[in-house]
């Protein structure tokens, strides 16, 4: 009977646990550090180029794409090896890459020739250069594949762009350093961060016309220290989540309300930001700590900091 009960409680543990792994790069020690999502604990350091920054995942899930800046290219690594196997163009400097839906397409901004490049993933050459604004960063694409946006931090615009032509079709004036873009899981609304700015630009997909600019106010914290930069939107539409740099808080949003419910704090200087995959938890970078924060999203309670490498920058889920 004993044995019973322990098969059970075995058993119902094993069906709690998540078979995720996060992946963050940290820009100051060439590293990525892999992080086991059950323990919470790193499990491994990848050496890497230099200047890691943004992340994605491939569709199969073999692979983890990173923008190695200061190399200027983008490093592969092989998940199941832990090694890098590929070097994938790029142009100078990448910072932030989004891959199309399809997984056909990697879409890289490149911080200093005022470019998208448009990497075929199979060939693994570049497909065309877009030009773009002065020092481009932020990266979102519609669900269908049919519209990516990217913002410049310098131009302080959202561009646009139609991906069947690689052609700029419309250029939307936000508030000063826009960071990352995002669209909402039906692609009617883009959302834009603008870190000096210090605001949300919420932009209607179809029209590219603001629709609502969201600001932050933290007791005790100066308006110049809230700087909006990574941001994660929950499926059903129901809460997003801003990163607010060196105020160290993440702003949870009410999306409805389009309200403040709550201002969580993390670790300091806060930069990007991920979801796991049914939502329970959001991770954050946080550069100047050198830590991941672990938030349970039903409570909108910090969880755990997990110590990582020096100025942690980029993250990517693995489910």
């Amino acid at each position: 009977m004993k044995k019973y009960f322990l098969y059970l409680l075995l058993s119902l543990l094993s069906s709690f646990a998540t078979s995720e792994t996060i992946y963050i790069s940290n820009e100051k020690d060439n590293t990525i550090s892999i992080i086991d999502a059950n323990t919470l604990t790193v499990t491994e350091t990848i050496k890497v180029g230099q200047r890691p920054r943004g992340l994605a995942i491939s569709q199969d899930k073999r692979y983890l794409y990173i923008c190695t800046s200061d190399d200027d290219h983008i490093e592969v690594l092989d998940l199941d090896s832990n090694k890098i196997v590929d070097i994938l163009p790029s142009g100078p400097d990448p910072e932030l890459m989004i891959i199309s839906p399809d997984g056909e397409y990697l879409y890289v901004s490149n911080e200093d020739d005022n470019t998208v490049t448009v990497v075929n993933l199979e060939s693994q050459k570049i497909k065309t250069e877009i030009p773009v604004g002065v020092e481009p960063e932020g990266m979102g694409i519609s669900r269908d594949g049919k519209i990516l946006v990217n913002t410049s931090e310098t131009t302080n615009m959202a561009h646009f762009i139609d991906t069947s032509s690689n052609d700029i079709f419309a250029n939307v004036l936000v508030d000063a350093r826009p960071r990352f873009a995002l669209f909402t899981e039906d692609n009617s609304e883009v959302w834009v961060s603008s870190e000096i700015g210090g605001t949300v630009s919420i932009i209607d997909a179809q029209t590219q016309s603001i629709l609502n600019k969201l600001s932050f106010e933290i007791k005790g914290i100066r308006s110049e220290s809230i700087q909006p930069v990574g941001m994660s939107l929950t499926r059903d539409g129901q809460l997003a989540f801003v990163a607010l740099g060196p105020s160290n808080r993440i702003a949870v949003i009410d999306v409805p309300t389009l309200t403040v419910k709550k201002y969580l704090l993390v670790g300091q200087r806060v930069w990007q930001l991920a979801l796991n995959a049914d939502e329970t938890r959001l991770y954050s970078t946080n550069g100047v700590s050198n830590d991941v924060s672990v938030i349970d999203v039903k409570k909108l309670k910090v969880l755990k900091s997990i110590a990582v490498g020096r100025y942690p920058w980029g993250i990517a889920i693995r489910d």
